[in-house]
């Protein structure tokens, strides 16, 4: 009875789950349609759906796919002109990915991987990093002229350090996802006045915050795990 009860709450988060990516995709297609949005900009967003049902498990096979999509996305963010977006998906979250499953492949937990969780001393040389980061980008962005500074600026470098904290398995890539989720609902709200058709993105930024927030808590509850287990295996 404990088996069935198990697999009927499994199947549950599956369909429901399901039902998430259904009506999300559907809602996408339909503002795509409605707002006359190209198709090639609309295309990563159908993979991104997956990629996020993926990641929202933190399962190291949906990296090795957003990698791949990662392609894609650059060729949409520069037709917007995000052109820091652009390069930050080509140069950095394509190669961070396939990087990332390679990584997390070769120190495998069941479909995830071996976390870690960050010191004190890593946290004050990654805020150090970022704040001189940000004001450079922002001196770039500046002469080029490119939409969007502060937004693009943010979550260009949150998508950087996320990658890099990803890529060496810190738990805390989960906090910057958080972070990161909320910039790229804040663009997408922002974009819409110029670009009405940009609500396909805005959708998929919801239904991608919702795949962060149950990343966030799986990562952490999967961490208290394997502390668990190493204790044990400790005694």
């Amino acid at each position: 009875m404990h088996i069935l009860s198990r697999l009927r709450g499994i199947r549950k988060k599956d369909l429901l789950m399901a039902g998430l990516v259904a009506v999300t995709a559907a809602g996408i297609t339909w503002t795509g349609i409605v707002f006359k949005q190209s198709l090639f900009r609309i295309i990563p967003l159908y993979v991104s759906l997956i990629v996020g049902l993926l990641q929202s498990r933190a399962n190291r096979w949906g990296y090795l796919l957003g990698g791949l999509n990662s392609v894609l996305y650059a060729v949409v963010y520069f037709s917007f002109g995000l052109y820091a977006s652009a390069a930050s998906a080509l140069l950095t979250s394509f190669p961070f990915q396939i990087a990332t499953f390679i990584r997390w492949s070769r120190h495998k937990y069941k479909h995830t991987t071996q976390f870690r969780r960050m010191k004190l001393w890593q946290w004050l040389v990654l805020i150090a990093v970022f704040a001189l980061c940000f004001a450079g980008l922002w001196i770039v962005l500046s002469a080029t002229g490119s939409s969007y500074r502060l937004l693009d600026n943010s979550l260009t470098l949150v998508g950087l350090f996320t990658s890099v904290l990803t890529l060496f398995a810190f738990k805390e890539y989960t906090f910057f996802m958080l972070g990161s989720g909320t910039v790229n609902i804040l663009l997408n709200v922002n974009m819409m006045a110029e670009y009405p058709a940009q609500i396909t993105y805005l959708i998929y930024s919801v239904y991608s915050m919702f795949c962060i927030v149950r990343q966030f808590f799986f990562v952490n509850r999967l961490f208290r795990e394997q502390k668990m287990l190493a204790a044990k295996k400790g005694e």
